[in-house]
């Protein structure tokens, strides 16, 4: 980034990058102002600490990868295509890649736990929500939606950690758009819409 001014989202977009690259203690005041160019003053601009800062990224992180997606996919009127949407939405391309395992593996965090056990409740909601407008009653639309994410979480692991295993976990490339067709196709298997 070219020095200048820096906004409060280019310091909490940073903060997720480190967070993807090493963890809640790779978000480093000292570290990202050289990312971005600019003193550490900067930083004191926008933030009244790290952990201030931590937690501005963790709900940008909530914002984008779960309120904008549920918000859009909510738009779309067929339950299926919905369902269809959802999944290809949140197993394409990463805005920060391998943000959402580090995210994870970083639950002991009092910070990361609160926002990632919110995060996880509005997802199971929202899915739960899908699977009953499938048809399903709600014990069933639940547990569905405990599976579908628990494949999506298997799935960006894999993505992250083991590429050259799982090469259908990519975003793009050789068989990934039939693994990803494969893999809905088994979340909504016995599925009929709902009338």
């Amino acid at each position: 980034m070219a020095k200048g001014r820096v906004t409060r989202d280019d310091w909490t977009m940073a903060a997720l990058r480190a967070l993807a690259r090493g963890g809640v203690g790779a978000v480093a005041v000292d570290v990202l102002a050289k990312e971005l160019a600019v003193t550490r003053g900067s930083f004191y601009w926008h933030f009244k600490n790290r952990e201030a800062l931590l937690v501005a990224a963790l709900e940008t992180w909530e914002r984008l990868a779960t309120g904008e997606v549920i918000r859009a996919i909510a738009a779309e009127p067929d339950p299926m295509q919905r369902a269809r949407a959802l999944f290809a939405e949140a197993l394409g391309a990463e805005e920060v890649a391998g943000l959402e395992p580090a995210i994870v593996a970083q639950v002991d965090h009092p910070a990361v736990a609160e926002v990632l056990h919110r995060v996880t409740r509005t997802r199971l909601a929202f899915l739960a929500e899908i699977f009953g407008d499938l048809g399903l009653a709600p014990a069933d639309a639940r547990r569905r939606a405990v599976a579908a994410y628990s494949a999506y979480l298997g799935w960006i692991e894999l993505r992250r950690a083991a590429p050259e295993a799982a090469p259908e976990t990519a975003v793009e490339g050789p068989g990934a758009a039939e693994a990803l067709t494969h893999l809905v196709d088994l979340l909504t298997a016995g599925i009929t819409a709902a009338e």
